[in-house]
């Protein structure tokens, strides 16, 4: 059996922030920019609070049937509140969304390395 690889999003909001959690994320937010946004076992946080009180967790986890995908699904959000909790962040609106990387189709250059591996 294989190991699935699965990305899991959870976006929400932040909530009922006070002025020092907000100036806390301000002075944060170029660590949690878009541009180092990846899927890593640990969860990365982005968010743009300056603008909007949104955020994103982009969480890498593994599963071995498609069974095991919503089980992934509940620890990333449970790691996500957790990491919000912990920091004393209020949130709310918590949303998953999960992707089987070995139900995505290859492209042109997936394929060619397919074909050559074959």
């Amino acid at each position: 059996m294989t190991t699935r690889t699965i990305r899991v999003t959870v976006r929400g909001a932040f909530d009922g922030l006070d002025a020092d959690q907000r100036a806390d994320l301000l002075a944060r937010a170029a660590q949690h920019d878009l541009a180092f946004a990846a899927f890593t076992a640990e969860g990365s946080l982005t968010y743009d609070i300056a603008t909007r009180p949104f955020f994103t967790f982009r969480f890498a986890r593994t599963a071995e049937t498609e069974q095991d995908i919503p089980a992934a699904v509940r620890d990333a959000e449970a790691a996500a509140a957790a990491y919000l909790d912990q920091h004393g962040y209020g949130f709310k609106n918590l949303t998953s969304q999960a992707v089987d990387l070995s139900q995505v189709p290859l492209g042109k250059r997936g394929r060619k390395e397919a074909a050559r591996h074959d």
